[in-house]
């Protein structure tokens, strides 16, 4: 079959590989429309240590089950299915708790590190277990279902933010996770929700996709303004969806006293935190890792429409051109956010 692979650091090769043997309890699915993930961008450099090559990537994927396994139940061949990027055993006591995405043996799709090697889905077919198939709605198409795991990932830290309707809520980074963090706060009933970026185009969009202010964090008089919006207290909660200090620093700063902070960005494997904030205003710091089985409540708000995940879609391409595309999103192309490869 034909994969995009990462032969070695910053080098794609588009060629033949072996087509992947299923186990017992797997799916081989062909493989429609997979995007490419800032976290693979990140990791062609090697600049993560997650994408050690020789690797295919791709874990944000949508496709057709070819072949089922011999242990495989309640599943047939040309169902439409999307998948969780994380494989969880459902056997270790974290997965008995439903904590599948910290389980103990848990592996990322896609992701090549010192522990495991998975080839993932910028390929014609993909191996995936049964236990982590979700089944696509007919009106929902490829490359939208393929926009499930990165809205399970905004909609997974709105569920640790707890939102009650009515309350306010600060997003720090409008980049596409920012994004949908702000369309699933709105589908929550949050009554403000503030955005916080750097960069005017950003802001524009996170006011057209639901945020009532969008405001440039570097402003002196954007804390007085945030104050104003939210009765002089601060927001009840903020989430960070960037990962570096001056967004978590912003973070913390947005909320009142008792208030919550979910970290979901982690560009930066190390962050300055303002301790004293956090201690002296009793406000609660919670890290969000990936989803937890949200898969099919977000393919529901896709189907119905109360999240737009077709306004992150910058280009739809055949799997032959992506190392083109990788490098274009390397570079930080203006406007460029989703690009959709299509075996």
């Amino acid at each position: 079959m034909k994969a995009l692979v990462l032969q070695e650091y910053n080098k794609f090769v588009y060629t033949d590989v072996a087509e992947p043997q299923i186990e017992e309890n797997e799916v081989l699915v062909e493989v429609k429309a997979c995007g490419i993930c800032g976290s693979d961008v990140h990791g062609m450099d090697g600049s993560t240590g997650r994408r050690i090559p020789p690797i295919i990537m791709g874990h944000e994927a949508a496709g057709v089950i070819a072949r089922v396994g011999p242990r495989v139940r309640g599943w047939r061949t040309g169902e439409r299915v999307t998948f969780d990027s994380t494989m969880w055993c459902g056997e270790c006591w974290r997965c008995r708790r439903g904590e599948i995405n910290l389980c103990e043996h848990r592996m990322v799709l896609g992701v090549s590190c010192a522990e495991y090697r998975r080839h993932g889905a910028f390929a014609r077919f993909v191996a995936i277990p049964q236990h982590i198939l979700y089944r696509v709605p007919a009106d929902v198409s490829f490359a939208q279902a393929a926009m499930t795991e990165p809205l399970a990932v905004a909609f997974h830290g709105v569920h640790l933010a707890r939102p009650e309707v009515g309350e306010s809520a600060v997003v720090v980074g409008a980049g596409m996770i920012g994004l949908l963090i702000i369309q699933v706060l709105k589908a929550s009933g949050c009554q403000q929700i503030i955005a916080l970026d750097v960069d005017p185009s950003k802001l524009s969009r996170a006011r057209e996709l639901g945020a009532s202010a969008a405001l440039d964090s570097r402003n002196p008089d954007t804390p007085a303004e945030l104050l104003r919006l939210t009765d002089g207290r601060g927001a009840h909660m903020a989430l960070e969806a960037v990962g570096i200090s001056a967004a978590v620093q912003s973070a913390v700063s947005a909320v009142r006293m008792g208030g919550r902070v979910v970290l979901v960005g982690n560009l930066s494997a190390k962050v300055e935190l303002p301790l004293q904030l956090v201690v002296t205003r009793q406000l609660a710091l919670q890290g969000s890792c990936a989803s937890q089985g949200e898969y099919d409540a977000c393919l529901d708000l896709i189907a119905r429409k109360r999240i737009n995940v077709d306004a992150f879609m910058s280009a739809r391409a055949p799997l032959e051109e992506g190392a083109s595309w990788f490098d274009r999103l390397h570079r930080q192309e203006p406007g460029l956010m989703k690009v959709i490869l299509e075996p």
